[in-house]
């Protein structure tokens, strides 16, 4: 599924066609997605004008502003196998192609979601109001996310460490490709407890977090099938995957055979040499 560097490669990839573009059409295919899409959306988003895309956590946010209203903001989740992509006007759909945001400037913002686990929603008042983005802690690449707030909050938690880091309370957006990867650069096996890993070890898995995540951003988040980015462009990550996908293969790093387990109901790959 679309993790935090394929959203944040999307809104670097799409901003530039829809800043400040007037939505002068929208096109609903579909309106079941796991969050229904609101009655009466379509009408809201015409004549309102796009402001500055920003991300928080797994969530796309598409603040929308029309002259004597109140500022709205559209918050898109991409789900498990959404994207955002923008094509021209009058370009035929594909199947599963079920949103479309026509821009004034002959540009289209088209949503992809074949299994539609994905939402937009129409969100009035300040964002932080919202309940899904209250909860959520700091994002990994802040200076608020540390080692010392890993240790800190892993303080007498038996849970492994690698859904222990897939807690969005601790930190948003660390999802199973880049937690599995994480851990391998910084050398801690998946299965320990939370709350038996050191504040030095939990120093290196939080650099380890910022250096993979940046990485993947850098490259265009990583090629998964359902994946392209918002121009797109498929990513180039997974090329330089150590462990997720690869159980079985030989370790880039010692050539020690790669081991699967199930960590909340997750597949994760490691290495029994090199994570300890």
């Amino acid at each position: 599924m679309p993790e935090l560097p394929e959203v944040e490669t999307t809104r670097r990839g799409i901003a530039p066609y829809v800043e400040g573009r007037e939505i002068s059409e929208v096109v609903l295919r579909q309106r079941s997605f796991r969050v229904p899409v609101p009655e009466g959306l379509e009408n809201a988003l015409v004549g309102r004008r796009v402001g500055t895309l920003s991300r928080r956590a797994k969530y796309l946010l598409v603040p929308l502003e029309r002259e004597g209203e109140d500022p709205a903001t559209l918050l898109w989740h991409l789900g498990m196998s959404g994207s955002l992509r923008i094509v021209n006007l009058g370009e035929p759909p594909r199947k599963h192609d079920h949103i479309d945001l026509v821009m004034d400037g002959g540009r289209v913002l088209r949503y992809h979601d074949p299994r539609r686990f994905g939402f937009v929603d129409w969100l009035k008042g300040t964002v932080d109001s919202d309940s899904r983005l209250a909860r959520l802690g700091p994002e990994p690449l802040s200076e608020t996310f540390d080692g010392e707030r890993l240790y800190r909050l892993s303080r007498g938690r038996r849970l492994a460490v690698k859904p222990f880091l897939m807690d969005n309370a601790v930190v948003v957006g660390v999802g199973n490709i880049y937690a599995s990867e994480a851990l391998f650069l910084a050398g801690i096996d998946p299965r320990r407890e939370a709350g038996r890993i050191a504040r030095e070890r939990y120093d290196r898995l939080a650099a380890a977090v910022k250096e993979v995540l940046t990485a993947a951003i850098t490259q265009g988040g990583t090629t998964l099938r359902d994946f392209v980015s918002g121009t797109g462009e498929p990513g180039y990550f997974a090329q330089r995957l150590n462990v997720y996908g690869r159980a079985g293969l030989p370790c880039r790093r010692c050539g020690a055979e790669l081991r699967a387990v199930t960590l909340g109901q997750r597949a994760s790959v490691f290495c029994r040499i090199c994570q300890s």
